[in-house]
This record gives C-alpha cells, sequence and structure tokens, in this order.
C-alpha cells in the first residue's frame, strides 16, 4: 500500500513539473504577460527586418522567402523555430532591408538583377497564385492596411504584400504580369519623452511597381530618374510598371517613413486583432444559447416531471402482478449494463475523447488569459501537442477505468490501442499529405529532424503515460452498477421509424454542430485565409455551450430509446453527439466550394485531408462529452428506483 501512494505522489510530483516547465514557457515568450521586457532603440539603432514564408490562399503551399530571386544579403541566417511555427511552413531569415530608427530614407537601391527565362516564369508563377511576402520587424508581422468600402473609418489589415499584380497596358488586351520592386515601409513607434528612447508599436508597407530608369552605365553611384532622394523625388505610383518578362531589367528599392504614434507597446496588437465583425460572434452565442435553452426545457421536462412521476409510479408497486405490467425505462433494468458489442473499441475512443477535451479545455484556458499571443509564432499549435502528450495519462487512464467497468481482463492491450489508434491513423494521413508536399518543394514540407521529434513525443511520452494511466485506472475500483445484469439478454421489441438507429445518430448531431457552425466560419477563415484569430474567450463559451448541447441531446435521445425498451444505448450515445463531426466536413466541403478559390488538384488533397483530420478529432471529443452525460443520466435515474 505504501509503495502505492508513494508512486502515486511521485506520478503528481511530476506532471506539477511538466505543467511548471509549460507555465513558464509561455510566460517567458508570450506577449501579455507581466515580465516580457520590450525593447527601446536610441534614434540611429539599426532595424533589422527579417523575411518570412511566401504564402497564398489559393495554393496553402507555402515557400521560403528565396525561392524566388529576390535580393539577398551577404550571408543567410535562419532564424531558430520552435515546433509550431516549423510545421506551419514558416522559414524566418534576415534580409537586405536594414533601417535606422527614426531616419527616414528615400529610394534606396537593394539590387539590381536580370531575368532570365526560369526566373521570369517562377515570378509569374507567384503572381498567378497570388502569393504574399511576408516580413517581421521587431516581432510584428509586415501588414498592409486597407479601407473597408463600407466603413470608411475602418481599417483591415492584410498580412504582407503581393509579389506582384497582372495587368495590361492601356489600348493592348495582352495580360502582362508586374512585379512590385519598391517598398514603401512605414515603422510607427512610441517615443518616451522622458529618456527618448522609442519602442516600435507597427509595422506597415504599400508595394508599388515601378520601371525605374537611369542615364549611363550602371554602377555603385548610379543615380535614378524614377526616384531621388537628392531631388526629394518619391514614387507615386503613376510611373510605368516593372513588367516581369525574360531579360527584362529589374531594380529593387525601398522608402522608409517613421511615424510616431500614441499607441503603447503594450497595445500595439489591438489594431491587428480588433475584430469589426464582433457583433456577429454575439449573435452566434446568442444562437447557440437558445439552442441550449430549447435543450434545457427538454431534460428539465424529461427530468422534473416524466421521471419523477415515472420513479414514484415503480416506487409504489407493491404486488407481483403489478411488477410484470411495468412498462418504459424500467423495463430494461436487467439489461441496461449489459456490455456492448465491440466494447474494446468503445474504451480506446472514450479514452482517446478524454485525451482530446483536457488537450482543448487546458489549451482554451491558456489562450483565453493571454499565454498564447500571435506575437508567439507556432505557440499555439506546440502548446496543442505538448498538451495532447501529457493527457495521454488521462487517456489512458479512462480507457483503462471503462474496461474494467465492462468486465474485461487485459488492460495492456486497450492501454496499447489508446496509445497507438488514433495518433497512428493521424500520421498516417499526415504523413501522406507531407509527402505531397515535399513533391511540390513546399517550406511547408516538415523536415526529417521534426518528424523525429514528433515521433519522439509519441513513444518516447505519450505512450508510457498512457501506459501509466491505465495502470492506476485498471487498479482502481469500480462502483457497483445500481441494477443487476439478467444471464438472457432480453428481446427488443421492433422500433418505429423514428427511432431507428441511425435516425436518431444523424438527427442528434445537428444541434451540437448549429451551436457552435457560425464560430467555426471563422476558424476556418482564419486557418485557410491567414488571417489573424484571437478571440478566445467568444471561443471558449462556445465551447462551454457546445458540451452543454452534447450532453443534452445525447440525454434526451437516450431516454426515449429507453422508454423504447432498447437498451443498446453505449454505442448509440457515443454516435448521437459524434455525429456533428459528420455535418462539420459536410461544411467544410461547402467552405472549400463557395469560400476559397483552390484550383491545384494537390492544394485540394491537402485541404481534405486535414480538415478529415479535424473532423476525426471532432468525433471523438463530442462524442465523449454524450458517452459520459448518457453513463451519469442512466446511472441516476436507475439508482432512484426500487428493483426486486
Amino acid at each position: 500500500m505504501a509503495r502505492v501512494l508513494l508512486a502515486r505522489n511521485n506520478l503528481c510530483l511530476w506532471i506539477h513539473v511538466y505543467f511548471l516547465l509549460l507555465v513558464h514557457l509561455h510566460v517567458g515568450t508570450s506577449f501579455y504577460l507581466p515580465g516580457v521586457a520590450p525593447e527601446d532603440f536610441h534614434k540611429g539603432d539599426l532595424l533589422r527586418v527579417k523575411v518570412n514564408k511566401l504564402s497564398s490562399t489559393k495554393t496553402q503551399l507555402p515557400y521560403s522567402y528565396y525561392s524566388l530571386p529576390y535580393c539577398h544579403p551577404g550571408h543567410i541566417v535562419d532564424s531558430a523555430e520552435n515546433l509550431g511555427e516549423v510545421l506551419r511552413g514558416d522559414r524566418i531569415e534576415n534580409s537586405p532591408y536594414v533601417f535606422k530608427m527614426r531616419e527616414p530614407q528615400m529610394c534606396n537601391v537593394v539590387c539590381r538583377l536580370t531575368l532570365n527565362a526560369k526566373t521570369a516564369k517562377e515570378f509569374k508563377e507567384k503572381i498567378d497564385d497570388e502569393y504574399r511576402v511576408n516580413m517581421i520587424l521587431d516581432n510584428l508581422p509586415l501588414v498592409v492596411p486597407l479601407r473597408r468600402p463600407d466603413r470608411e473609418s475602418s481599417l483591415v489589415y492584410l498580412h504582407g504584400f503581393l509579389v506582384g499584380l497582372k495587368g495590361q497596358y492601356a489600348g493592348n488586351k495582352d495580360e502582362k504580369h508586374f512585379v512590385h520592386n519598391h517598398l514603401t515601409f512605414i515603422v510607427k513607434y512610441h517615443r518616451d519623452p522622458v529618456t527618448e528612447m522609442s519602442r516600435i508599436v507597427g509595422f506597415e508597407v504599400k508595394p508599388f511597381s515601378v520601371k525605374h530608369e537611369y542615364d549611363g552605365g550602371w554602377d555603385n553611384t548610379t543615380r535614378l530618374t524614377t526616384c531621388d532622394p537628392h531631388a526629394k523625388k518619391l514614387v507615386s505610383g503613376s510611373e510605368p510598371p516593372q513588367e516581369v518578362e525574360d531579360k527584362k531589367e529589374i531594380i529593387f528599392t525601398y522608402d522608409v517613413e517613421f511615424q510616431e504614434s500614441n499607441v503603447k507597446w503594450a497595445s500595439r496588437w489591438d489594431s491587428y486583432l480588433l475584430m469589426a465583425d464582433d457583433q456577429i460572434h454575439w449573435f452566434s452565442i446568442i444562437n447557440s444559447l437558445l439552442i441550449v435553452l430549447f435543450l434545457s426545457g427538454m431534460v428539465a421536462m424529461i427530468m422534473l416531471r416524466t421521471l419523477y412521476r415515472d420513479i414514484s409510479k415503480y416506487n409504489q408497486l407493491e404486488t407481483q402482478e403489478e411488477a410484470q405490467e411495468e412498462s418504459g425505462w424500467k423495463l430494461v433494468h436487467g439489461d441496461v449494463f449489459r456490455p456492448p458489442s465491440n466494447s474494446d473499441l468503445l474504451c480506446v475512443y472514450v479514452g482517446t475523447g478524454v485525451q482530446f477535451f483536457g488537450m482543448i479545455l487546458v489549451t482554451m484556458i491558456f489562450a483565453a488569459l493571454g499565454f498564447l499571443s500571435p506575437s508567439n509564432r507556432g505557440g499555439l499549435m506546440t502548446a496543442m501537442l505538448l498538451l495532447w502528450v501529457l493527457m495521454g495519462l488521462y487517456g489512458g487512464y479512462s480507457s483503462a477505468r471503462l474496461y474494467k467497468m465492462l468486465k474485461g481482463t487485459e488492460w495492456k492491450r486497450i492501454a496499447l490501442k489508446t496509445a497507438f489508434m488514433f495518433p497512428a491513423t493521424a500520421f498516417a494521413i499526415f504523413f501522406v499529405l507531407n509527402a505531397l508536399i515535399w513533391g511540390q518543394r513546399s517550406s511547408g514540407a516538415v523536415p526529417f529532424g521534426t518528424m523525429f521529434a514528433l515521433v519522439f513525443l509519441w513513444f518516447c511520452i505519450s505512450v508510457p503515460l498512457v501506459f501509466l494511466g491505465g495502470h492506476f485506472g485498471y487498479k482502481k475500483p469500480v462502483t457497483e452498477d445500481p441494477v443487476k445484469t439478467n444471464k438472457i439478454a432480453r428481446q427488443i421489441p421492433e422500433q418505429p421509424w423514428y427511432m431507428n438507429s441511425l435516425f436518431s445518430i444523424l438527427i442528434g448531431g445537428i444541434l451540437p454542430f448549429g451551436a457552435v457552425f457560425i464560430e467555426l466560419f471563422f476558424i476556418l477563415t482564419s486557418i485557410w485565409l491567414h488571417q489573424f484569430y484571437y478571440i478566445f474567450g467568444f471561443l471558449f463559451i462556445v465551447f462551454l455551450i457546445l458540451i452543454v448541447t452534447c450532453a443534452e441531446i445525447t440525454i434526451v435521445l437516450c431516454y426515449f430509446q429507453l422508454c423504447s425498451e432498447d437498451y443498446r444505448w453505449w454505442w448509440r450515445s457515443y454516435l448521437t453527439s459524434g455525429s456533428s463531426a459528420l455535418y462539420l466536413f459536410l461544411y467544410a466541403a461547402f467552405y472549400f466550394f463557395t469560400k476559397l478559390e483552390i484550383t491545384k488538384p494537390v492544394s485540394g488533397v491537402l485541404y481534405f485531408g486535414y480538415m478529415l483530420l479535424l473532423s476525426y478529432g471532432f468525433f471523438v471529443v463530442t462524442g465523449t462529452i454524450g458517452f459520459y452525460s448518457c453513463f451519469w443520466f442512466i446511472k441516476l435515474i436507475y439508482a432512484s428506483v426500487k428493483i426486486d
């Protein structure tokens, strides 16, 4: 007994150490938390711009900045990236763009190059696919501000600037490709009037396509005639654009403007994260709450009226003849706890769902508290992976405990299936998708080292934790069922059409999906249209509503099923709320054809592959919520009646 207590104490100690390390990691790197030191700059201090990936919503395939023949610095240096950044396809490198704090620059020449057939084709392909160039300054992403046509006072910030545009010359119907070769950077700063130190609070750009001209031959002292710092001549956008063709000369230039801002450093992300459509999110929550109120009314009616009446009637039965005439849900009391078919698989799915649920819940709490700010690129995905690994302890515990309750004896086999079934399926799909990305030579392809790190997390941390949880779950005594199970199974009467398993399961998934589909639109937009998403407060409320909706719809349909003398509730309770994942996948298909402009087959396969994984995860989470709700409900009602 002492050894068991010691082992449990050591287990709790290690869990606390893991979470303290995780919390310390995010406190040290996230944005809004106390203790994060901003960087102060004197006038004239160097500001080094870093370049990130080229991204496109039409292909969803990121590429390294230097995959195009842009101007190179003397030596390209890769920045250290966390696990989440690598999985997102981020490739952060240094650039030839170097500014001096609060010292405006005009028409700085970066480099001059002459295109050949290959480089011209590469530029044209990226322009056709609407690729955007992403840059970073002082951990702020480069954005292009645009005024909304419906609200003149409202700005929308787009990630990065387009590589180029397609257009036509006046009087010519042939479509040409033009590259953005002149950038006007706007660096916003907040100045301390006492110390005269400045902090960067904004990084914007205005891209131009300009066919630069100059007199004479080209050397280091050549002055451009299209823009000239000595003559104070700026690029205005009225100059002829720079066409992309074989043997065309391109000169890359940039200006830098500094604008003092009243925005303080602690609030510099507010303009990026400001949601102009917050009323839609409130509408989403109100819509979800109405669904919850409707279901709560039904559950209250069942619990307070029907069940109270039934339990009172059953407890007043006095004679054997009256007992034989009983009908409804009490009639199946001798079969309601009979182990289902494929009980091993059910235990595995329930354990996986608990693991997912714990990961989502803790991630949302961390995000809502500000630990996972967008300033910590890749932090959200890194946190989710680490939490998934750690939550294997609870997944193994839940699956083994349910397995023991169903009279199982080989808990190690269940723990092994729990540790491998979902991760192996996800890893197989991920490996195939990664191979497709690799075939496109995209920076989104996960390198071998990162793949090895994922396998290490799975085999060396997650699997042992699942087995450890399974060990403690199986050793803990299970509570007895409130009623005894008959040796011979009762025959189930023929069910009406509306109680058909497939029909009730499909009906049960509609309301949980209806509670989240509006918020789901914003999540998909954030993922596939590369927009900021940081309304985790709204998302957490919607998640809580989803939990209540899944629980209530499963309880209602389970009660109707038992009243029809059908005791096969185990799998149906899981599938009733889990079927909402089917509607999620169908909505993802609808979103693909109505909101996205993906044309490449590889990109389409990537979209549906990742949405299949997302739907699979949604299935195990909602299914587990429904199962445990129904399990609690059945134990509660059968413990309330007298069984002879």
